[in-house]
């Protein structure tokens, strides 16, 4: 009898068995919020355009903060999304992996790419290939320093950034390649109306299609579908259990700092291309490129320790990113809206510092 009266008790009032199960509506949310990257992007994103479409609506924006003003502002996510692929690329590979120089391996390929196809007069296809594997040179210099020199990633692609920065200069005298087949790429980097719906909607930088989309649909697959992807996320992990399952850790590591190369090198035709010029500095101006890429990958859901990341993270972080940049020059007038926005880059990779730190500690373990 005491049996069946404690087996109904028990039907009745079911014990939660889990910390989740335990938690009420406001907790799950907030848990969703901290331990779903994509959960947290997407709901920055919308509290930004309204804000912003607020003050446009209120009159307090300089210009027309709208879909078109949006659409073409994605001209700016093209090159420092694929920057951002292969930040995290490297970060996951762990070991405090990092990359500095991207951004000068940017100037010194565009240089590379600039010489051959605007000076020399090589085949576009040749002089594309040609600054993509240079490119990848850079980064395999990168890649041997660290994965099999044992350099901190820190100081060893600190140090090639002064290296490749310092050769992107010299390489012309420090004068910028602007000849005419050179100005004529610009056309590829122009706005295009999309076919059947073009007319109902903005039109898009050509660059989200020609280089952007396929950049980050080919990361997807090999970080993803591939062995490769497997192992880099492994000896992100822990590299020493990685070892132990008989992976080769150090070529594994060293191949990402090739691929963040790689993707350099392509981003280099890209800003090659939105400038109508192979510039020295294109990819160390102001600020450079490096940092706001690292941003966008740590905001984007990227462990600074190794072993997790997201492309579709990078995706919604780049364009909060960009579309906050955008708002501030439409917000601050004149030279002010640079200075603001270097303080809001700062303010967002503080926050998401903080944001995986107290994720880390009160949900361990959850992704």
């Amino acid at each position: 009898m005491t049996n069946t009266l404690t087996d109904r008790a028990a039907t009745k009032h079911p014990e939660p068995n889990t910390p989740t199960e335990r938690e009420g509506l406001p907790a799950r949310i907030v848990r969703l919020i901290l331990t779903q990257r994509i959960v947290l992007l997407g709901l920055l994103l919308v509290i930004l355009l309204v804000v912003m479409f607020s003050l446009d609506a209120a009159g307090q924006l300089s210009g027309s903060f709208d879909t078109d003003y949006l659409a073409s502002s994605l001209i700016n996510v093209v090159p420092l999304a694929m920057l951002a692929v292969a930040e995290m690329v490297v970060i996951v590979s762990g070991r405090g992996g990092i990359d500095l120089s991207v951004g000068a391996i940017v100037s010194l390929a565009g240089m590379v790419f600039g010489l051959s196809y605007g000076e020399w007069g090589w085949p576009i296809w040749l002089a594309i290939i040609v600054a993509v594997a240079f490119g990848g040179l850079c980064g395999a210099v990168n890649g041997f320093l660290i994965a099999y020199l044992g350099f901190p990633a820190l100081i060893a692609t600190l140090a090639t950034f002064y290296a490749y920065k310092s050769l992107a200069l010299v390489i012309n005298n420090q004068a910028p390649v602007n000849t005419k087949p050179i100005q004529d790429l610009y056309s590829s980097a122009q706005a295009v109306q999309l076919p059947i719906i073009g007319e109902y909607i903005p039109n898009f930088p050509l660059g989200l299609f020609t280089f952007l989309i396929p950049t980050l649909l080919v990361a997807w697959l090999l970080i993803t579908k591939t062995t490769y992807g497997r192992r880099l996320f492994a000896i992100g992990t822990n590299d020493v259990a990685a070892k132990w399952a008989g992976m080769n850790v150090a070529s594994t590591r060293a191949r990402a700092y090739v691929i963040s190369g790689l993707l350099s090198g392509l981003v280099s035709v890209v800003t090659v291309a939105q400038f109508a010029s192979a510039r020295p500095d294109s990819g160390v101006s102001g600020n450079g490129m490096a940092l706001p890429a690292i941003t966008i990958a740590v905001l984007g859901g990227v462990a600074i320790t190794g072993g997790i990341g997201r492309i579709s993270g990078l995706v919604l972080a780049s364009l909060l990113i960009v579309w906050l940049n955008a708002g501030l020059l439409l917000l601050i007038a004149g030279n002010a809206s640079g200075r603001y926005q270097l303080l809001a880059l700062g303010a967002v990779l503080v926050f998401a510092a903080v944001l995986n730190g107290i994720t880390s500690r009160r949900y361990s373990g959850a992704k």
